[in-house]
């Protein structure tokens, strides 16, 4: 049931003045776009958006994205007027210690957000990856017709568009035509520094029209006008939606209205009171809810109730292959694990970790149907195509491979947005890459999303691509992403632990570094002891008590094995120790983290930066690194010029 136009003016009301009171009491925040877009917001939430606030996690409830994560106060006043758990009180407090209302929307911190946003762009990729999820959970769960078919709705600004993962991940969304996706376009042509003429001319309905999106121009203010737009877009059938709405930023303001100073900062006290007389709302009251936005937000309740309970009850009936399907997905994960079946019967010989990883991610691909990726344009390369499963396609969906082009930025954030929605996504490509990844990747360390990162070509050892191509900095960068895993395996062993940890691992996510060249198999004089591997530091071989502790990852692991021997021949003994995840390894018991290393002279061998190293080797200890950019030749020729070798370390350790 629509409101009426009384109503339905009284709740925009509503949310434009709490959220230019709670601004204004924080002393802090972005008042004007939520004044600006609080119409389409209502006009959203209370005729297409399907959601229950009794039940926040409901698998087939409509997404809203609020990519202009700034505009944070428009979301908080919404979700409270809808029925979620967010008090008056929360959004009195906003942005202040022990609130649910943080200055931008976070995940699992506040009921009905539903990612992470405030680095702008990346709720928009974030909005393709969740509504790629529900296109796959379609495919996959169904009773004659798709049980999952939620969509997505997402608002976002002149700066989100301005950013190129928004770019990357809207020519994707076309590509796959995904027409379950609608998004708003706030085009109020105001940034912190201005009108946007200054920066931001091009036609950005043309851009998304040659990116094959449905694009439609409205005016933001015209309710009629953005209602007829957002049913076309509802409708539209083949293709994303794209509404450009002309909005004005702090609408309403006497003299802030079209300017930046509605932008970054409150309004001013004397300037909201303008703004409220302007509507005809009381000018002195503070945190007013109108009892008409109470009674469209209930009436919108009760309709999705009808919604929710004879989706509950479909659920309900599944059986078979149906009813595996849906439990595979929304039920609860085992809690088995996996490491000891990957490594039955696993191949061990001297290759290319890139390759061993391979063969280990096709027996995982088997006992873990949730598990979705691809590369960016690099399968071939990184070896990640999961073999026997079709690729995701435009209009087919039940597949598992996905290409999304040479766009690393808008892989990082598509995967996001399908960890969000229940999948184990991987994406893959070169280390030196990750680089253009990096915010999606601090945002799922900041989300807790289990999202698995391939990297390969994983030093200067990939040879003639030369210093452009050759990871230098990027372990240590990344290691210092809090609440990423770095898994930098050495054998088929240490691969079978990187994806085991990797898929075990659902608070956070991993990344996995493999090597371009072959690697040696390396020899356990007694056996493998899988529970020594996945503590992510182990002894190799050695005593405690040795002269020295070779402490390597990945590449190094053999040539620290190499070095003990020639100590060996010196008259001096040495302890390895692989250390395949240096997380895991400071997560010790400080105890344990000493009887491992022992007593020796530390060394740390690894073809990067020494930084994460110096602390565990101390001021005594050795840094066998690469503290420059590579070359471009071949990987042997390199290891020799860069002291990579056994003579090269002997040298620096016995002079």
């Amino acid at each position: 049931m629509e409101p009426t136009a009384n109503a339905f003016e009284q709740t925009v009301h509503t949310i434009q003045f709490l959220s230019a009171d709670a601004v204004q009491k924080a002393n802090s925040g972005h008042p004007g776009t939520p004044m600006a877009l609080a119409g389409i917001t209502v006009d959203v939430f209370t005729r297409h958006l399907r959601y229950n606030p009794e039940d926040p996690a409901w698998p087939n409830r409509d997404r809203f994205i609020l990519s202009c994560g700034h505009a944070s106060m428009l979301l908080y006043s919404t979700l409270h007027l809808a029925g979620y758990d967010l008090s008056l009180d929360d959004l009195i407090h906003f942005r202040q210690w022990g609130s649910k209302t943080p200055g931008h929307p976070e995940v699992g911190h506040t009921p009905g957000v539903e990612t992470t946003t405030g680095p702008l762009g990346q709720g928009v990729g974030n909005a393709v990856g969740v509504a790629l999820a529900s296109k796959l959970h379609g495919a996959r769960v169904s009773d004659g017709a798709p049980l999952i078919d939620y969509r997505v709705f997402a608002l976002c600004s002149d700066g989100d568009l301005m950013e190129g993962v928004a770019s990357e991940a809207a020519s994707i969304a076309g590509h796959l035509k995904l027409d379950n996706l609608v998004m708003v376009y706030d085009d109020n042509k105001i940034t912190i520094d201005g009108d946007t003429s200054i920066t931001f001319t091009e036609d950005v309905g043309a851009r998304f029209e040659a990116y094959g999106w449905f694009v439609q121009r409205v005016d933001g203010h015209a309710p009629e006008q953005f209602r007829a737009a957002l049913d076309a877009a509802v409708a539209e059938s083949g293709r994303p939606s794209l509404i450009v709405a002309r909005t004005h930023i702090g609408i309403g303001a006497p003299t802030k209205q079209d300017t930046p100073d509605a932008h970054g900062a409150p309004l001013g006290e004397s300037e909201i009171q303008g703004a409220k007389k302007n509507a005809g709302w009381p000018e002195n009251e503070h945190f007013r809810i109108a009892p008409e936005a109470r009674e469209v937000f209930a009436a919108r309740k009760a309709e999705n109730l009808e919604v929710y309970q004879a989706w509950r009850a479909r659920a309900a009936k599944l059986s078979g292959d149906a009813k595996r399907a849906f439990d595979t997905f929304f039920g609860a994960r085992s809690a088995e694990s996996l490491l000891p079946r990957l490594c039955e019967g696993l191949e061990v010989k001297a290759d290319a970790t890139r390759s061993i990883a391979a063969r280990v991610e096709q027996r995982v691909a088997e006992l873990c149907p949730r598990l979705v990726g691809g590369s960016a344009d690099l399968a071939g390369s990184c070896k990640t195509t999961i073999k026997g499963a079709d690729d995701v396609a435009p209009g087919a969906f039940s597949g598992r491979n996905l290409h999304f082009g040479i766009r690393e930025h808008a892989m990082g954030s598509i995967m996001n947005g399908l960890a969000l929605s229940g999948f184990v996504p991987f994406g893959s490509t070169f280390l030196i890459f990750s680089d253009y990844m990096r915010p999606a990747i601090r945002l799922a360390g900041l989300m807790e999303q289990q999202a698995i990162y391939v990297f390969t070509h994983d030093s200067v050892l990939l040879g003639e691509d030369g210093p452009t191509h050759q990871p230098i900095e990027q372990l240590a960068s990344l290691r210092l992403i809090p609440n990423l895993h770095v898994v930098r395996p050495a054998d088929a062993y240490e691969c079978a632990f990187a994806w085991a940890h990797a898929m075990e691992r659902t608070s956070g996510p991993t990344a996995i570094v493999l090597s371009r060249q072959k690697l040696p198999e390396l020899q356990r004089a007694n056996g493998v002891d899988v529970s020594a591997v996945a503590k992510g530091a182990y002894a190799l071989s050695g005593p405690a008590d040795a002269d020295y502790c070779l402490m390597a990852s990945g590449s190094e692991v053999g040539l620290a094995v190499d070095v003990a021997a020639a100590l060996g021949a010196r008259g001096k003994t040495a302890r390895v120790v692989s250390v395949p995840c240096l997380e895991l390894f400071e997560a010790l018991d400080a105890s344990e983290r000493k009887a491992l290393l022992g007593s020796g002279k530390r060394v740390s061998l690894e073809a990067g930066r020494a930084l994460p190293w110096r602390h565990w080797v101390g001021e005594d200890g050795v840094c066998i690194s690469l503290e420059h950019f590579g070359a471009s030749a071949p990987d042997k020729e390199l290891a020799k010029h860069f002291g990579l070798t056994v003579d090269g370390v002997m040298s620096k350790l016995l002079g």
